[in-house]
């Protein structure tokens, strides 16, 4: 073949990959030769991630799902016959509609992994056709906490303006050039950073950035609201906020005012183990910046005391005016195109807010999904009412939900258990059926729909998928056409991404030539129509607060897990720069540049416990033990370790899960302790020791 054969395809990244990043794709013959990132992608810029790079090799990959699977053997003991497409989609339409009837449409859950692209919102209106209220996402710990305290504090999610030149950037617990987190891709930082944005680091490791930081601060894991408290401590005693904005766009100042009283620099040290001057230099370099944004990332939603943490963040920003403006952290607003409500059908379950298993635990009011420690509840004790069947896409329970344990028996105890993915996954091991997905290179797509960040961008299949792997949005449709009035799905599912795009007046074909749509620039939206909160101001104060049984004020109220000396040591968690979650582990390239779990450990802790570097090395929590290898750094405090989460081995036995249990983080996790607010456990700041393998 010459070069003139190549064809080559722009899209953007999918499916496994939360970051949105343009690509140009060569293709030649129906195959994927080679993956870069597109200079003009409007995220990127160029920029590609080692995960992006090697993406296609998921398509060929030996071990592939090819054919939908049924269960012969016992449940879980990896035993499977092939069996066609009408048949799998009859059996699992049969068994859900059969306990639909036994003990209503609330009875089913739809799991879903984090929102990729429109698989997610075909599944929610799958589960709204149905009738369940019942859809289980991590939202518990990834993105909830974060959009809906924005929503009740200012009435938007405050994203981060990385489009606009900033002065300061803080990084608050996210490790951008590693993970990319919440679709603003590290180039467009970096490109602030080298006309002289000034950056400070808030992580309890020795990011890549600490080098490039104005100042870093080693936080210890779990403490982000005492810190931000602290911030905001400094900030009213010292004059630095912006008072015109505070007089008129905000309530409750004076009450926060007083509030803070009780979390002065020194105190919160103690707490935090950064210097107290150290905090205040940083309240004051971010008082001072105009404008100054605070990229927030997904750990501090990893704690039980994540809405206090949230809500401390965002009355930060409001107090310095950092609110809304131009390269702050901002309300993003959607392009003309369909409203979510009207895309998964939420008209057809009025009553969802009041019959979602979450409901029984009095959640905070708009969060619409089921957090997973309430639907294992469920399924397990029948409270507040049993679940007993489940159908899974795009997600991997068994290593992403806290308490890894009680995921596998309440899997194993469901009556039924359908799972859709590319790969056999540890808990795809444990369905009654198995269906072949194809991945985000091989069908068209909407991506970053419903996310909050005011845009959405444009996924067409570059390659035919092999002959019975299906998108999950054709299967939901085929499924939706057995199991709920067929009328209300297209014959194609293409139909619905036309639907999406028709306010905008575009076909997806005219989509896919633009590339992307943005919503419109516009700051400071509230100088006309307030803010979007009951009172029109930005609640320092929560004005809802006793009616939803929410603190009207942020506060720290302790350590997510109390200390015990038995277990002396501080464990965190932190993703990969070469894997998503449970992800992309069984290929080959980026496996050899990170073959093993790694558990950062500083060297003097090292020696004190006789462990030497790339030791095998047990981990062990009060609820449980793995093993991981040691690396040595003296990027991290003595007194922490950081494990890896999302550990299996594809290479391993599907009798055994692929050792599911043997390095997985989340066997020393727990659901005994919950934020109230989200359901969400603690996967941060876990109390630990260690000895040699």
């Amino acid at each position: 073949m010459t070069t003139s054969d190549v064809k080559w395809v722009k899209t953007h990244c999918a499916r496994m990959d939360h970051g949105g990043c343009g690509l140009l794709v060569a293709v030649q013959d129906n195959k994927i030769v080679q993956v870069k990132g597109d200079p003009e992608g409007f995220l990127n810029k160029g920029y590609i991630c080692p995960k992006g790079a090697v993406s296609p090799d998921r398509l060929t990959h030996p071990d592939r799902l090819q054919h939908p699977l049924r269960r012969v053997g016992e449940k879980g003991a990896g035993k499977w016959e092939q069996i066609s497409w009408p048949e799998a989609l009859g059996i699992i339409a049969d068994n859900l509609k059969e306990i639909r009837k036994k003990h209503g449409a609330r009875a089913v859950a739809f799991g879903v992994g984090m929102p990729k692209g429109l698989d997610h919102f075909f599944q929610i209106r799958l589960a709204n056709i149905f009738g369940s209220p019942n859809v289980i996402a991590s939202q518990d710990v990834c993105h909830a906490p974060r959009e809906i305290t924005g929503l009740h504090t200012c009435g938007f999610y405050p994203v981060v303006d990385f489009h606009q030149p900033s002065k300061l950037v803080i990084l608050w617990g996210s490790n951008i050039t590693s993970t990319n987190e919440e679709g603003e891709i590290c180039s467009r930082l970096l490109e602030q950073l080298k006309t002289g944005t000034e950056l400070i680091v808030i992580d309890p490791r020795r990011i890549d950035l600490v080098k490039q930081s104005k100042q870093w601060l080693r936080i210890r894991p779990g403490t982000d609201a005492a810190l931000a408290l602290g911030f905001i401590h400094v900030i009213i005693k010292e004059g630095l906020y912006d008072r015109e904005f505070v007089e008129k766009w905000t309530e409750g100042f004076a009450e926060l005012a007083a509030h803070i009283e009780d979390y002065p620099p020194e105190k919160v040290e103690e707490i935090t183990w950064v210097p107290a001057e150290q905090i205040r230099l940083a309240a004051r370099a971010y008082a001072a910046a105009k404008p100054a944004v605070i990229h927030w990332g997904n750990p501090i939603e990893h704690s039980i005391h994540t809405f206090d943490a949230t809500r401390a963040l965002v009355c930060l920003m409001a107090i310095t005016g950092n609110l809304d403006v131009s390269g702050g952290n901002v309300e993003a607003h959607d392009p003309k195109i369909m409203g979510l409500g009207s895309f998964v059908r939420a008209d057809l379950v009025p009553d969802k807010r009041k019959e979602l298993i979450s409901a029984h635990y009095k959640i905070i009011p708009r969060l619409m999904t089921v957090a997973p420690a309430y639907f294992r509840r469920a399924v397990l004790e029948g409270v507040p009412y049993p679940v007993r069947g489940a159908y899974m896409m795009c997600s991997n329970p068994m290593l992403a939900y806290a308490d890894s344990r009680l995921t596998h028996k309440a899997l194993m105890s469901l009556d039924f258990l359908a799972v859709a993915d590319l790969f056999m996954t540890p808990t795809a091991a444990l369905a009654d059926i198995v269906l072949p997905v194809a991945s985000h290179f091989e069908c068209d797509d909407i991506g970053h729909y419903g996310l909050g960040h005011g845009y959405i961008l444009a996924r067409p299949k570059v390659v035919e998928p092999p002959e019975e792997c299906w998108p999950d949005k054709k299967i939901i449709t085929e499924l939706g056409k057995l199991m709920t009035p067929p009328e209300l799905w297209p014959e194609d599912y293409h139909q619905l991404l036309e639907d999406l795009l028709k306010p905008a007046g575009l076909t997806y074909a005219q989509f896919v030539e633009k590339g992307y749509l943005k919503g419109p620039d516009r700051f400071r939206s509230y100088m006309e129509k307030g803010f979007k909160t009951p009172t029109g101001k930005v609640e320092l104060k929560l004005s809802m607060a006793e009616k939803f049984s929410l603190k009207p004020l942020p506060t720290f109220d302790g350590y997510p897990e109390p200390e015990d000396p038995l277990f002396p040591l501080l464990l965190t968690s932190a993703k990969s720069r070469y894997y998503l979650h449970s992800s992309y582990r069984w290929l080959g390239k980026l496996r050899k540049l990170r073959p093993h779990p790694r558990l950062d450990i500083h060297p003097e802790t090292a020696a004190k416990c006789g462990i030497a570097d790339k030791d095998n090395i047990i981990i062990e929590t009060p609820y449980g033990k793995i093993t991981q290898q040691a690396h040595l750094t003296d990027g991290i405090d003595p007194r922490v370790l950081c494990g890896v989460p999302g550990w299996w081995f594809p290479e391993g036995n599907p009798e055994t899960q692929f050792d599911w249990d043997k390095a997985n983080f989340n066997m020393l996790t727990s659901v005994g302790r919950l934020g109230r607010e989200y359901g969400t456990p603690n996967l941060k700041g876990l109390p630990c020791r260690i000895s040699k393998a």
